[in-house]
């Protein structure tokens, strides 16, 4: 899992010890991503099933791409699809997948690499590993963010955002027991490079063997912790996690008749980790909840079901782009 990784870790900016009084986000839940088949048939874990809404927002839905090690000619990727609504944000780990849109976006991302397309008011894409990948196959791991819009911004235009690895943030937890990657947001006053609509914060965590970090989160957001590998634990409480299961953090704690807002989260890799796995690997997100109507049917997410069903005869009347004519090649 190489994504974006450094040669001394301890050169780098590091996140600030935790201040005094500062309150811990309880975990509310820990869920086990079921196992499901996307686009052409490649395997993913769905991330966000079971998971209230009001926990989650104001992401939709995120998808774990693998991780699988594909034989030659097993490669596989997605069709031309539409989007309205809401942005579609791919993060590689491993192996390689091509872009291409309606709006002239594209590119090739691989390890580290994202792209980040808001839809807006309508737009079509493919996705789909280069020709060499699916001659020799090989290994392919990602993840798939669905990030909602507000009402306001629905039908804003298409847009692509292609933000290489080399972009990322890079910051050290104060011990440097971990690597920490943002690619959207704030995190202690470093920013990703990704530029959003609403206020998010997305990053990707490498935590050693044995290794602990506590991370200052704005109370305003909501948090999760997705385990993209590894084991390991969550919150003061040391809740046990592992690959393929989300951490739910709540707002905070009631002391007495006080409620006390949380402004940290915490997360420790076991002590061992398994043979094919180095270290306690992470996708933590975050965000101000939009606290909108959502209206949700396939690649359409809404503010009403009226907008879904205009979004599908648009789609059917080819108001939402065309393919383009050298569509054949990626390249």
């Amino acid at each position: 899992m190489p994504a974006v990784t450094v040669d001394n870790i301890l050169a780098l900016p590091r996140v600030a010890e935790t201040a005094p009084g500062a309150t811990a986000r309880p975990v509310l839940a820990v869920t086990t991503a079921p196992t499901g088949y996307e686009g052409e048939g490649f395997p993913v874990r769905r991330a966000f099933a079971g998971v209230d809404m009001r926990h989650l927002d104001p992401f939709i839905h995120m998808d774990q791409m693998g991780e699988v090690d594909y034989a030659p000619g097993e490669p596989k990727g997605t069709p031309w699809h539409p989007h309205r609504g809401f942005e579609t944000v791919t993060y590689m780990i491993d192996g390689t997948m091509e872009h291409q849109d309606s709006n002239g976006g594209g590119g090739v991302i691989s390890g580290g690499d994202t792209q980040w397309m808001t839809a807006g008011g309508g737009i079509l894409h493919i996705e789909a590993p280069p020709e060499a990948l699916v001659t020799s196959g090989g290994l392919f791991h990602g993840v798939q963010l669905w990030v909602n819009l507000p009402k306001d911004n629905k039908m804003a235009a298409p847009r692509y955002q292609d933000i290489t690895g080399s972009k990322v943030a890079l910051l050290s937890s104060p011990d440097g027991g971990a690597l920490i990657r943002v690619i959207a947001g704030d995190l202690d006053g470093h920013q990703g490079p990704g530029s959003t609509y609403t206020p998010i914060t997305l990053l990707h965590a490498t935590i050693a063997p044995g290794a602990s970090v506590t991370l200052p989160w704005n109370p305003d957001f909501n948090a999760l912790a997705y385990v993209l590998a590894g084991d390991g634990t969550v919150g003061a409480e040391r809740r046990p996690i592992r690959m393929g299961q989300l951490a739910v953090f709540g707002r905070g704690e009631r002391v007495g008749d006080e409620f006390h807002r949380g402004d940290t989260i915490t997360i420790a890799a076991a002590d061992t980790q398994d043979s094919r796995t180095e270290s306690l690997e992470v996708f933590i997100l975050g965000g101000k909840p939009i606290r909108e109507p959502v209206a949700m049917a396939g690649p359409f997410v809404m503010n009403t079901r009226a907008e879904v069903i205009q979004a599908f005869e648009d789609f059917q009347a080819g108001r939402l782009g065309s393919i383009p004519a050298a569509h054949e090649s990626l390249e």
